[in-house]
This record gives C-alpha cells, structure tokens and sequence, in this order.
C-alpha cells in the first residue's frame, strides 16, 4: 500500500540530544556524556516530582481534558482554563494545528533558521511552505519589513514564529510581534515560545489571543526538566482551542505527565532560581569561548550559536570526549554549533575540553 504522497516525500527531523548507537559505536553510555545539545532545564525536576510520580494512577485512563493541570496553568498563567489546551510536548501541538487548519497548498510563513518540525507538519498537511531566512550578518535576526513583505505577498494561512528562535536565541519584542499580528488579520499565527521561561527581560503575549488568529505554544518539558515524560500546552482564543480539541487524541496527557506537571507549577520559586544558574553558567560560557577567539552570535535565551566552521567535526571532536553540541548543519548553518547552558562544574569540562582539543588541532 502506498501512502499519501505528502507522507512518501517526508524527510525525518533531526533533533538534538544523544544518539545511543551513535554513543555505543564510541563504547560511551548515556550516563559518560554532558549534553550540552539540547536546550532543556539542566538541573532536576521541581523537589517532590519524582514522589508525586509513585502516586500518579495508571490502570485507569488519564483526565482526557488535563483538568488540574489546566486550572494550575489558569492561575499561573491568568488565563481560563478554556484557553488552554495541554499536549504531548508542543511537538504534538505543532502537528495538531497543522492538521486542524492548513490544506493542500496553503501558503504558510517559516521564519528560519528554526525547529524544523514547523515544516514537517506543514508538509503533512500538504501545505506551501515559504521561507524567510534571517541572515548572519544580522545575527540572524529577521527583518520585520521582509515579513511583513512576504504576508502581503503570499497571504498565508499561517505563520510559524519561535520567540526566542531557536537555534540563534534573538527575541522578538511585543511592538515587533503586533507589527506582524497587524499585517496578518486573515493568518493564523503560531508563536513558539518553548524557551520563555528563562529568556533574558521577557514580556508577556498572552493578551494578545484575544484577536482571535494567535497560538501560543510552550512547554513544561523544558521549563521543568520533563523531557522523559513529555507536557506541553497551547494557549489561545476558545474557538481555536476548541478547532484544536477535535482534532486531538484522547487522552493525549498521560496520567504521570499530568501528576508531575500540577506538582512542577506549585514549585514558585524554582524556575527563578533556574534561570539565576543558568544565566551565570552560560555568560560563563560565552566569556571563555570569545577569549579562545570563536564568535558567539548574540543570544537571549539559555543557548547560543558558535561559529566554529565545521560544525560536524567539532562536534565529532568533542563527542569522543563525552561532550555532544548541537550540529547546526540540520538548520541550514553548516558552520555553526549550538551550545545550551548546564550547571558550572558541567560547563568548566566542555570549556577545558574545547581549549585541549583546539590545541591539539582536533576540533578543525
């Protein structure tokens, strides 16, 4: 049987993190490397997750509608719970907004460099994909004027913005996002915001859902250090929440995401204290690496590109070492490595394995 021809053409999206047969071809084990590729909370979940999870009942279906975890959000968020949808990781939510609103050969706006799973779905769905390519000698920050350009062009369906960008870290400011909002009444625009938690001077979107055509999207994987259980939710208008439920699997949230994500958001004070880790470890990162002569682009986030110019051998180099960056040749920058920011004593090794292996000629 032959699939559909969407299907057929797919390519797979390449995603960070460590590869157990790549690290077993190198006799490494999961627990012999430093991950520096992926851009989650290094540090372990809120105290109490982990307890929770041993009461979390699982011979029965979970909440089909994440009920707690949806008034927790409410209250954290300041929006109703029926704005709020929750996810199997915003993955999940990017692919269910695809196949709830874009067709065959709907136009839709990618700003890249960015997550490639914003085109995959679209691909699924059959839609036209266009590209913005935010260039380097802005430090990949795109021009407002082009996108502006391009949806009076194209007049898409949708737009598909992650602010902060991943992989470059820049950050939209709200005058820049309403610009785009303004110009895009008939277009649904899809907002990324999976790493909000620990940008740098942050601002709020979430008021701006009431013009009824804006998805937010973020995620408790990564803010919580969750990756294994996978949470993340959409905030938006009710009806597009309510386009999204029916499309949505039941009982996408199982029930030890839900339990550890009620407990993660009773957590206050552990994402400010995160951040404050975070902040420090990778202005330490960006120092060292500035002083051996590799360019750092500028970034808000808790990662951060480095020209390094092979990405692929440099990331080779250091992955003998048990240390894995993120080759940034899947997002089109062949000469680029990301790196995300983990605890200091983490961050002294890759530095003190970075300056031995340039020494020694290994990292091209």
């Amino acid at each position: 049987m032959r699939p559909r021809a969407e299907v057929k053409n797919l390519k797979t999206c390449y995603h960070g993190g460590s590869n157990l047969a790549e690290l077993r071809d190198l006799g490494l084990t999961l627990e012999d490397v430093l991950d520096f590729s992926v851009s989650s909370n290094p540090f372990p979940p809120p105290p109490g997750v982990k307890k929770a999870l041993n009461t979390a009942v699982i011979n029965r279906y979970p909440d089909p509608e994440a009920t707690e975890l949806k008034e927790r959000l409410s209250e954290r968020i300041g929006v109703a719970p029926h704005n709020i949808l929750a996810g199997n990781g915003s993955t999940e939510l990017i692919r269910l907004i695809a196949l709830a609103y874009f067709k065959q050969g709907d136009p839709v706006i990618i700003i890249e460099p960015t997550f490639g799973e914003y085109e995959l779905a679209c691909q699924i769905a059959g839609a036209r994909v266009v590209k913005q390519w935010a260039k380097a000698e802005d430090d990949f920050v795109p021009r407002l004027d082009e996108t502006i350009s391009l949806i009076k062009k194209h007049h898409p369906r949708g737009i598909f913005i992650c602010n902060p960008s991943s992989p470059a870290g820049n950050y939209l400011s709200r005058q820049e996002v309403e610009a785009i909002l303004d110009n895009a009444e008939n277009s649904l625009l899809i907002m990324d915001e999976a790493f909000i938690a620990f940008v740098e001077e942050g601002w709020s979107s979430v008021d701006l859902i009431r013009g009824g055509n804006l998805i937010i999207i973020r995620s408790m994987t990564k803010d919580y250090s969750l990756a294994g259980l996978r949470l993340g939710y959409a905030i938006a208008h009710t009806g597009i929440i309510d386009n999204l439920h029916r499309v949505c699997p039941p009982w996408n949230v199982n029930a030890m995401a839900q339990k550890a994500g009620i407990v993660a958001l009773d957590a206050s004070e552990y994402l400010e204290q995160c951040k404050q880790k975070m902040a420090r470890a990778k202005q330490f990162l960006i120092d060292e690496l500035s002083q051996i002569n590799f360019t750092v682009v500028p970034s808000k986030a808790n990662f951060f590109m480095v020209k390094v110019g092979d990405a692929k051998q440099f990331r080779s180099g250091l992955l003998k070492q048990g240390i894995v960056v993120r080759d940034c040749t899947s997002f089109g920058l062949p000469e680029y490595i990301r790196v995300a920011s983990r605890t200091m004593s983490e961050c002294r090794k890759f530095i003190a394995s970075v300056k031995t292996l340039k020494r020694e000629g290994k990292l091209g």
